[in-house]
């Protein structure tokens, strides 16, 4: 399965790409990486039924039971597009000093889960995008390809391509080593 690192640079990667390349380019110059941070930061937020699972242990249930459910469904992400449709009225105040927008941080919150969804689907296994609906079960299960050896060392080794990619990326784009 991807790791927490692979589940917050994904999503920061290519929030940070569109910000820098679509975003910019239509004029809208008011787009702050905070809204970038938020996007990474839910991609994790459908691993939270882990902590669940330390929970319920002892109530008897296994990860099976409680990981890759609800929270990894597609109904996490259309409750987040939900709130921001709520939210997008311009009556809502903004938050803090660079005035986000609520809208915006739960369409932020919509992309990284799905993103997550996304990773989980291709690289490790399967979800159930309609659960508790329907124990439909899609995936690609790519690590699944990789011979026994290599299965175990892919995720780290993604997390490390991603992580040396953003850097790279930073700098390059935003002259990160002026800010050192």
């Amino acid at each position: 399965m991807p790791q927490a690192a692979a589940h917050i640079l994904v999503p920061l990667i290519l929030m940070s790409l569109i910000r820098d390349f679509w975003i910019r380019r239509k004029g809208k110059k008011s787009f702050p990486l905070h809204y970038v941070l938020i996007a990474g930061i839910a991609g994790i937020i459908p691993d939270l039924d882990v902590l669940a699972y330390w929970g319920l242990y002892f109530s008897g249930f296994t990860i099976e039971q409680v990981h890759r459910t609800f929270i990894h469904s597609i109904f996490i992400v259309l409750i987040f597009l939900v709130l921001a449709l709520l939210t997008s009225h311009e009556k809502i105040p903004q938050l803090g000093r660079h005035k986000l927008r609520i809208s915006i941080i739960f369409l932020m919150m919509a992309f990284g889960t799905l993103i997550h969804l996304i990773l989980d689907a291709l690289l490790a296994g399967y979800i159930m995008p309609l659960y508790p609906f329907s124990q439909f079960a899609i995936g690609v299960n790519l690590f699944g390809y990789l011979p026994l050896s290599l299965e175990a060392i892919a995720a780290p080794c993604l997390d490390a391509g991603l992580m040396v990619f953003y850097l790279i990326y930073l700098e390059m784009k935003h002259k990160i080593s002026d800010f050192i």
